[in-house]
């Protein structure tokens, strides 16, 4: 890969304002963005391109109502794995339905994952059946979601100085 010089990329203020915009609206039109950055629409493009190649933003996303959308069953599913099975694991995991997310972790718990099923029969059968039977898996803890709400964002953007 060339030294393009975006792999040490240090985030400015304009692109902390980008970032906090997009995560806010990621529709938000080119025109209101550089309006809200105070920038020229062309320096919005540039700087979105910049920041895509660098790789700080790696897409862009819709965020879903997940009960809307017959996912009403939630729950987080702590793994303890076998210590050399975490990239079959992450591989398994990719593949199987109403994953949603999972990391690998340090602590008590080796793997962390979100699941969203339709009802508890579906989010039954994927922990004690498909997340169980992973080859490497040795236990599981369910934690249940009643109700979720989403922070404010990415507060790490105002708190940065250049």
């Amino acid at each position: 890969m060339a030294d393009d010089g975006l792999d040490n990329y240090v985030l400015d203020t304009v692109d902390r304002r980008i970032i906090k915009e997009l995560v806010a609206d990621g529709r938000v039109s080119i025109r209101a963005l550089a309006t809200k950055a105070n920038i020229s629409r062309a320096h919005a493009y540039v700087r979105i391109e910049r920041l895509q190649n660098a790789g700080i933003i790696e897409g862009f996303t819709a965020r879903i109502s997940h009960e809307r959308a017959g996912l009403g069953a939630s729950a987080f599913v702590a793994l303890s794995i076998r210590q050399d099975s975490w990239r079959g694991i992450s591989e398994q995991l990719r593949t199987l339905p109403f994953v949603d997310h999972f990391s690998l972790l340090g602590g008590a718990f080796d793997v962390l994952v979100l699941v969203r099923a339709p009802d508890n029969a579906g989010l039954r059968n994927l922990v004690l059946e498909r997340l169980q039977g992973l080859d490497g898996v040795r236990s599981t803890t369910t934690w249940l979601i009643f109700e979720e709400a989403n922070g404010p964002g990415p507060t790490w953007i105002d708190e940065q100085t250049t």
